[in-house]
């Protein structure tokens, strides 16, 4: 079983910058993509970024490429998210996701999802 782990998230306001990052217990061939899903209230869950551990190619959502960056530390097995110019409808829970494909953003790519954290934008 592989366990991923956020830290980072929080309060900001519109226009300002966060950073959440990820980190897995493990490589397994199921994480050798890892990435974010978020999830607004009343919202289904969203993909918003993936990568290749290894080679770091990425995969980010149209809605956030101009604002969103995701990198990775392969060595560490950390996967990390900087949101910048970050507006009220990003406000969300972050799910850290862990799969095979870095170009498949469907749910059920991702066999290993984290709790959380939650990121609150104020206008």
């Amino acid at each position: 079983q592989v366990q991923l782990v956020e830290s980072g998230g929080g309060l900001v306001q519109a226009g300002g910058s966060l950073r959440v990052s990820c980190v897995a217990s493990k490589r397994t061939s199921n994480t050798v993509t890892m990435g974010w899903f978020r999830q607004a209230p009343g919202k289904e869950r969203e993909f918003v970024a993936a990568i290749n551990m290894a080679v770091g190619l990425a995969n980010v959502a149209d809605s956030v490429k101009d604002r969103f960056t995701i990198s990775r530390d392969n060595d560490k097995n950390t996967v990390n998210l900087q949101m910048n110019r970050l507006k009220p409808e990003d406000t969300a829970v972050y799910y850290c996701v862990a799969g095979a494909r870095w170009d498949n953003q469907r749910l059920d790519n991702f066999m290993y999802w984290g709790q959380g954290t939650q990121v609150t934008v104020s206008s």
